[in-house]
């Protein structure tokens, strides 16, 4: 990619403070976002910590060596080609947890650790033993990306078992990395399958959860072209575009819900603002079995999450 006026690597001297301020001043001529941030997570993680504010701060005035400045000057690249962050330094935490990243798998956002919390408060009551038991400790995850809800849900509940699909098999393949670094490969079992085309497979293979939680695809086809640039060029369109009206995939799980779900089983779904009413309208009209329980707002205060049940 050719650069032009890109500062220079500098011979001797520089130091980590030095290279934040060049390279946050580079990032704001050239239109990236967040370029405090983006600048401070690669120092942080060349320097094997996950914020500046984790750092000595003689570490960041010392001279940097030419290994660590050339390090820097690389990952700065390509933050300017409008890499994620998040891909740049091949990792983020989610939770308490700390997940590889790489693309083009869907990067978490901060909206799904509070789809996470809303699961996990449902949950948390221990099922007995007995007839159906197995069911009520599984959960199936439709679009798993790069794991972060189920070995999130694992992680927090080690009686529990999840099912995981996603139609990428670079996802698959993060989620499994990710579950196995973890440790949390054991109660795991991942599919690399599409809910859309793979309907009877889904059935056989996921029949009797408790619990069916998705972060689906749920942009509207239309908003695809006003993404910023590191989310177009970067993340898999799979994973985001929903359909003309954004439910593409969530109607396909609410049709396949009532099959796979235990009595009083619960669909907990993250969607855009302009969708629980839909979603709710659709439900009522097309699958009788479900309930519509309530919509949940998120930390912006707007309508994101939509919780339904089987039966009464």
């Amino acid at each position: 990619m050719h650069m032009c006026n890109v500062p220079a690597l500098p011979i001797v001297g520089i130091t980590a403070c030095q290279a934040m301020a060049v390279w946050k001043r580079h990032f704001e001529e050239k239109g990236v976002t967040e370029p405090d941030h983006s600048i401070q997570y690669i120092i942080a993680h060349l320097f094997g910590a996950k914020t500046i504010d984790g750092l000595e701060q003689e570490r960041l005035t010392e001279p940097l060596s030419h290994q660590k400045a050339e390090q820097i000057w690389k990952l700065c690249f390509q933050r300017l080609s409008r890499m994620p962050v998040q891909y740049v330094i091949e990792e983020w935490d989610f939770r308490d947890l700390t997940l590889k990243m790489r693309p083009p798998v869907f990067i978490p956002r901060p909206e799904t650790e509070e789809l996470v919390e809303l699961v996990l408060a449902d949950l948390k009551v221990k099922p007995g033993n007995g007839v159906g038991a197995e069911g009520r400790r599984t959960c199936l995850e439709v679009g798993c990306g790069s794991g972060a809800i189920s070995l999130s849900l694992l992680k927090s509940l080690p009686w529990l078992r999840v099912i995981a699909l996603d139609q990428s098999k670079d996802a698959v393949n993060l989620t499994r990395e990710n579950a196995l670094s973890l440790g949390l490969k054991d109660r795991l079992q991942i599919h690399h399958m599409d809910i859309v085309k793979d309907s009877d497979t889904v059935l056989s293979l996921c029949n009797q959860v408790s619990t069916l939680v998705s972060n689906p695809p749920y942009l509207f086809s239309e908003d695809m072209t006003s993404l910023e640039p590191e989310v177009l060029r970067f993340e898999d369109h799979a994973a985001l575009d929903g359909g003309s009206d954004g439910l593409r995939v969530i109607r396909q799980i609410l049709t396949l819900a009532p099959k796979i779900l235990l009595n009083s089983g619960r669909v907990y779904l993250e969607v855009d603002p302009r969708h629980p009413p839909l979603i709710r309208r659709w439900a009522q009209e097309h699958v009788e079995e479900l309930q519509y329980v309530e919509t949940r707002v998120d930390f912006t205060n707007r309508p994101r999450f939509c919780i339904l049940q089987k039966g009464r």
